[in-house]
């Protein structure tokens, strides 16, 4: 596994080519992508072109998310659907094969089942498509309980919740992301990481929670950088993937205000330091 910027995640603006400078200076070793871009590029420039620009920087391309308004109106969710395979297509040109979209752990307009049968209904023409161009997507479960508590019914909200919906989409193309803030907040542990295979993860977000502030209390949007607390064993989320042969990118998604406030290189950097000093407590080579 390697460790992936996504410069929005931490409130930096960059283009494609400014954040390959960003991630390579601060010692990331990818970079997540804004697929809309990547496919103007492709479009005006060529794949290569693309290619090259991670090759120059010696980084990995990392994961893209779900331009697919799948959840909205109708009207949007079909309009979208029409312009996934020319941006798949792109992705699948310049070696970007993972996608990944959350979901939301309830709703106030359908019981579990209903909608249980609804998200397939809309994910799997989704699925498909992707799995025309050899991309996969990762489902993100949302774990804190404070983003229950107010809502009518409740739906997917851990691991096995997540894998399970997945089985029933019968695509063979989609598999978790895995973010240690909803691993945490569901209750999950090691044990349910370990038992996971190298395929049912496709994408990974990292971050810390705040100190004095029980599980059951977290809110979703309030969280801190990776190791600034050490309220997440993050080391050990880390150890796990790596047992299980995890290949793929390790995102930061801190949400931190703090973060937000400084400069763009010092936000990549300080942010870089945090994982990097999880990564080393895991016993991962800087290099993995």
């Amino acid at each position: 596994m390697f460790k992936s910027l996504s410069p929005g995640a931490i409130g930096v603006k960059a283009t494609l080519s400014e954040g390959l400078t960003l991630a390579g200076a601060a010692g990331f070793q990818g970079l997540d992508v804004n697929i809309r871009e990547v496919a103007r590029c492709v479009r005006e420039k060529g794949a290569d072109h693309v290619t090259g620009l991670f090759c120059d920087a010696g980084l990995k391309i990392g994961a893209w998310g779900l331009p697919v308004s799948w959840n909205g109106p109708l009207e949007d969710y079909e309009r979208d659907l029409r312009a996934l395979p020319g941006m798949a297509a792109a992705a699948a040109s310049v070696g970007a094969f993972r996608v990944s979209q959350w979901i939301a752990p309830a709703s106030d307009e359908r019981p579990f089942r209903e909608q249980f049968r609804w998200c397939l209904g809309r994910l799997r023409p989704i699925c498909n498509v992707l799995k025309d161009h050899g991309c996969s997507l990762g489902l993100e479960f949302i774990g804190p309980r404070t983003l229950r508590l107010d809502r009518r019914y409740g739906f997917i909200y851990s691991i096995a919740g997540m894998l399970g919906f997945c089985e029933a989409l019968g695509t063979g193309n989609t598999g978790l992301l895995l973010d240690c803030w909803h691993w945490y907040t569901s209750l999950g542990t090691l044990a349910d990481i370990r038992g996971l295979a190298p395929h049912d993860v496709i994408h990974v977000h990292v971050n810390d929670a705040p100190a004095g502030v029980d599980v059951e209390e977290q809110i979703d949007h309030v969280r801190a950088l990776p190791s600034e607390t050490g309220v997440i064993d993050l080391a050990g989320f880390l150890s796990a993937l790596n047992e299980i042969g995890y290949a793929g990118p390790v995102t930061p998604e801190p949400f931190s205000g703090t973060v937000r406030e400084l400069p763009a290189g010092e936000a990549v950097r300080v942010t870089h330091r945090g994982l990097d000093e999880a990564w080393r407590t895991a016993g991962l080579n800087s290099r993995d």
